[in-house]
């Protein structure tokens, strides 16, 4: 059985907020996808709103697409934490960084939450945009290191 890249990693010790790039995946024609863990909050300390993460979850999905090619996905961590972020390609971390930060601007520009209705949201009522534009500030305030641990 394929080990789960993330169980492999030690929660206790990383420092957030982080982007690491957890792995790229070789496809049976030559085609790569890269995936990330964009980490805001720290690991069993704590945790997003789930109205804030599913709004900034909105927010991120439609302006990272902005200043990224080929995002796949960006799925909310089950531990409500961060995100991880799908990309065709073997994408490097300043990038995704640099999307990512322009996108949280973004995001305190933001009037309203994308796609919040009951035709394109399957949950529409629990989004929040002040709590997503919270962790946004507080995010962009701290900086997001590209070394998981801090140093």
């Amino acid at each position: 059985m394929e080990k789960v890249e993330s169980f492999e990693l030690d929660h206790r010790k990383v420092k957030a907020p982080y982007i690491r790039k957890c792995c790229v995946l070789d496809g049976e024609k030559g085609d790569k996808v890269s995936k990330f863990d964009i980490r805001f909050l720290q690991p069993n300390k704590e945790a997003f709103g789930t109205a804030a993460m599913h709004g900034l979850e909105h927010l991120l999905a439609h302006t990272l697409r902005d200043k990224l090619e080929g995002v796949i996905d960006l799925s909310p961590m089950g531990c409500r934490t961060g995100f991880y972020l799908t990309i065709w390609g073997d994408r490097n971390c300043n990038d995704i960084k640099e999307a990512v930060e322009y996108s949280l601007n973004k995001v305190l520009e933001a009037t309203e939450v994308p796609a919040k209705n009951e035709v394109q949201c399957g949950n529409y009522r629990d989004l929040s945009l002040f709590g997503a534009q919270e962790y946004a500030k507080e995010a962009l305030e701290k900086g997001f290191s590209l070394n998981i641990y801090g140093e």
